[in-house]
């Protein structure tokens, strides 16, 4: 298991975009138990490969690596400045309407019971969603999400606090499902060398 290589989706000699796996983490975590992550299977492959940003366990879909230290500040700064469009794919419970809109509301650590956020209005940092409705089931809509910014659980907290928990989301009370239903689907941002656009597209398997 810890030998399979990662879906590569782009490698250049600065950067690589992955394609992550639901239920794998994407760095390690505590314990011997959570040692096997996506950081160190690319690094078996790529051993200059810096992890960037992060996906939640349960959430699949495109992660950048950068190629050495250079290019992952550079890289870091670049989502830091907002340089960086990230959408996602995801099934949330009931009839989500109307067809657009956003949702912004701050988030916060819920301390008594981590690893969850919450919508803090007092000490929250001010978090921001927009939504896109894709179709409607019987019971659920599917989505496209686009954070604008990057709270921890962010989509899952914000879809929760308008009565639409994410399909699966059993942290944030989603109805079951086989696994979180979401996705990083998509990934634009400007080449860290030559500034030259790249847009990336990886279909959820959902």
């Amino acid at each position: 298991m810890t030998n399979s290589p990662p879906e590569l989706i782009y490698c250049d000699e600065y950067l690589l975009l992955v394609n992550k796996p639901a239920g794998l983490l994407a760095v390690p975590g505590r314990g011997e138990d959570k040692q096997d992550c996506l950081s160190k299977r690319i690094q078996q492959h790529y051993p200059d490969a810096l992890i960037v940003h992060r996906l939640d366990m349960a959430t699949s879909g495109l992660i950048v690596f950068a190629r050495g230290i250079a290019m992952q500040r550079r890289i870091s700064q670049m989502f830091s400045e907002r340089n960086v469009t990230k959408r996602y794919a995801a099934v949330v419970a009931g009839r989500l309407e109307p067809d657009t809109g956003e949702v912004n509301l701050p988030i916060g650590a819920d301390w008594p019971n981590r690893p969850r956020q919450k919508v803090d209005m007092a000490a929250g940092k001010p978090s921001l969603t927009h939504y896109r409705v894709l179709s409607h089931q019987a019971d659920s809509t599917r989505v496209e999400l686009e954070p604008v910014t990057g709270r921890t659980h962010q989509l899952r907290v914000h879809m929760n606090a308008i009565s639409h928990p994410i399909m699966g989301d059993n942290l944030y009370d989603g109805p079951a499902a086989g696994r979180l239903m979401l996705h990083a689907c998509s990934l634009t941002l400007p080449h860290p060398h030559h500034n030259t656009p790249l847009v990336f597209d990886c279909p959820a398997a959902f």
